[in-house]
């Protein structure tokens, strides 16, 4: 159950600026995911996330490195409604099941590509984005350039987004993600 200040929202009960982004949100996904209609309440927050993912979508990373980037902010974001949901989309991708595994649980992906781009984001994150010099050239030197490095700050935004809105408004698991119910193995970093 949410909490009275964060309702989940449709389109009869969401204001009207977030109409049309909750109904593309259904159109696409058949259905509107708690995450939505939670962010719905803020019209602007909810447009510019869907945007966002959208976007996202363009770019030059792959549907598999898009969900590197998507789960590792999931991880250490402590969002337990994403990591399940991205654990689908994961999977609808082609991700390799103990790749997926690896990121639910924290741990560093196996192929030197990909775990390059788990690094940088994860870097990206606890850096606040002022990574080193040598951050930056060990993701160059895995194949990745300074367009795809600008495009997982992009992912970044997106996921923090949807995290920081999840962790602060509580919203409930939907059902088409309680198969991948996710609880953080380890203890997050706090720092209050």
């Amino acid at each position: 159950m949410t909490d009275k200040s964060f309702p989940l929202h449709d389109e009869a009960t969401a204001p009207d600026a977030a109409r049309p982004a909750l109904a593309a949100t259904r159109a696409d996904f058949g259905m509107i995911p708690n995450l939505e209609r939670t962010m719905a309440t803020a019209p602007a927050l909810l447009e510019t996330y869907t945007r966002g993912w959208e976007l996202f979508e363009t770019t030059s990373l792959t549907p598999i490195e898009r969900q590197v980037v998507y789960q590792t902010a999931n991880f250490e974001n402590d969002c337990a409604y994403c990591v399940p949901w991205h654990t689908l989309l994961s999977l609808k991708a082609g991700m390799a099941d103990e790749d997926i595994d690896a990121l639910r649980q924290g741990r560093d992906l196996s192929d030197p590509r990909l775990a390059a781009l788990q690094r940088f984001a994860r870097r990206l994150i606890h850096a606040r984005g002022n990574v080193a010099p040598a951050d930056l050239q060990a993701f160059f030197a895995a194949g990745h350039d300074g367009q795809a490095a600008l495009e997982v700050v992009l992912g970044l935004a997106i996921k923090t987004m949807s995290n920081f809105t999840n962790t602060n408004a509580g919203t409930p698991l939907d059902q088409a993600g309680e198969k991948h119910r996710w609880q953080n193995p380890v203890s997050p970093v706090r720092d209050d």
